[in-house]
């Protein structure tokens, strides 16, 4: 049985969708982010999931995201994928 210990979260300014991403440190990976991003918060999404199941959902995500936003990625994931 895969342990549930990865969170999804987005980084926000506002209501704006800045990042999407995954990580099992949610308080080390802001500091992290606060390095070299700008953004307001960050908002954990639901329950500690199975990695697998993180995974998924980032993907799942990104694609939403750039569906309603005319294929672009937020604006603080990287590469094409939007990771």
């Amino acid at each position: 049985m895969s342990k549930r210990d990865t969170y999804k979260y987005e980084l926000k300014d506002g209501n704006k969708v800045l990042y999407v991403g995954i990580t099992n440190d949610p308080e080390r990976r802001e500091q992290e982010h606060r390095q070299n991003k700008e953004f307001g918060h960050m908002n954990i999404i639901g329950n500690r999931t199975t990695r697998e199941a993180a995974e998924n959902w980032e993907g799942n995500r990104i694609g939403t995201y750039m569906d309603n936003h005319g294929g672009k990625t937020p604006s603080l994931n990287k590469n094409e994928s939007g990771k």
